[in-house]
C-alpha cells in the first residue's frame, strides 16, 4: 500500500550560497507549506547578501537530463521557474513544460535583479514572451520588470501603460500576471493581480522597515505550493502574500547586507520574559 505523499514541486532555479533566493529559497518555503521540492539547477551564483557578482549557467543539456529523469519518476503537482540564464535554457524549459500543460507553472524571472549580459539580456526576454509566458499560469514580476520587458514589444514611453503590458501577456496566453510594487501610498506596498477580465484583487501591505534580499523568491514558492494544494489562483495569491509579509516580519540578518526571510518563523518558540 502506497504512502500518502506531500504535493511535489519541481522548480527550475539558480543556486543560491546564501539561501535567501533560488533554489534554496523554492525548497524552504514549499517544505513550510507542506510539499516537497524537487530541483533543476539552471545557474549558480556567486554573492553574499549585500549583491550578487556572477552567474555561471548550466549547459542545457544537463538542465534537460535533471528535469526528464526526475519527471519520468514522480508525479508533479506544480511548477516554478525562477532565473532563467539563457535562451537555450529558455527553450530547454519551454520544450520540457509544454510536455505538462495540465500542470500549474509559476514564472518568476527576476530579470532586474541578476548581473546584465548585454544584448543577451533583450534576446531572453523575447524568448521568455515567445516561448515560456504563453504557458504560464502566473507571471510574478515587479512594476520596474514589466516596463523593461514591455520594451521587447513596444517604445519606451513615459505614461503609465501598466494595463496594457499586462493584459498584452494574458492576450498572449498567460493566465494570470501579479505585479508587485505598484502605485500606493508611501507607507503601504500594494501588489495587484489580474487575468482577463482586468484586477483581480489588489492587496496592500505596510512597508516593513530595512532592506530585504529573497522577498519575491519566497512569494513566488508560497504561490506554487498554494496551487500545488489544490487552492485558487485569487486566494493562493492572498495566502501566499500572508506568509511572505510574516516571513519578512521575521527576517533576519546573517551578514553584513540585507535581511533574509525566516520561512519557519512558525516553528519559532515565541520569546518569553524573564
Amino acid at each position: 500500500m502506497q504512502n500518502q505523499i506531500s504535493p511535489l514541486i519541481l522548480t527550475f532555479g539558480v543556486s543560491d550560497p546564501v539561501g535567501a533566493g533560488g533554489i534554496q529559497a523554492d525548497i524552504s518555503s514549499f517544505a513550510a507549506m507542506g510539499c516537497h521540492g524537487l530541483s533543476v539547477i539552471t545557474g549558480i551564483l556567486m554573492g553574499d547578501t549585500t549583491r550578487i557578482e556572477e552567474l555561471q549557467f548550466i549547459d542545457p543539456d544537463w538542465l534537460s537530463d535533471q528535469a526528464r529523469l526526475v519527471l519520468e519518476d514522480m508525479p508533479v503537482a506544480a511548477f516554478k521557474i525562477g532565473v532563467l540564464g539563457s535562451i537555450d535554457n529558455v527553450s530547454t524549459i519551454a520544450e520540457i513544460v509544454s510536455d505538462y500543460p495540465e500542470i500549474p507553472l509559476v514564472l518568476d524571472p527576476f530579470i532586474s535583479g541578476m548581473p546584465l549580459q548585454g544584448m543577451d539580456d533583450e534576446d531572453i526576454a523575447n524568448a521568455m514572451c515567445d516561448l515560456l509566458i504563453p504557458q504560464t499560469t502566473l507571471l510574478l514580476i515587479s512594476s520596474v520588470d514589466l516596463t523593461l520587458l514591455a520594451e521587447t514589444w513596444r517604445d519606451p514611453s513615459s505614461q503609465d501603460s501598466l494595463l496594457s503590458d499586462v493584459m498584452h501577456l494574458i492576450n498572449s496566453g498567460c493566465e494570470y500576471v501579479l505585479v508587485t510594487g505598484t502605485a500606493s501610498a508611501v507607507h503601504n506596498v500594494a501588489n495587484t493581480l489580474f487575468d482577463a477580465s482586468g484586477v483581480v484583487r489588489e492587496d496592500f501591505w505596510p512597508r516593513l522597515p530595512g532592506a530585504f534580499v529573497g522577498a519575491g523568491s519566497t512569494l513566488a514558492a508560497a504561490i506554487t505550493a498554494m496551487l500545488a494544494n489544490r487552492i485558487d489562483v485569487p486566494e493562493a495569491v492572498l495566502e501566499a502574500q500572508e506568509f511572505t509579509h510574516a516571513a519578512l516580519t521575521h527576517a533576519q540578518r546573517f551578514g553584513m547586507g540585507k535581511l533574509v526571510p525566516d520561512h519557519y518563523f512558525w516553528a519559532r518558540e515565541p520569546d518569553t520574559p524573564h
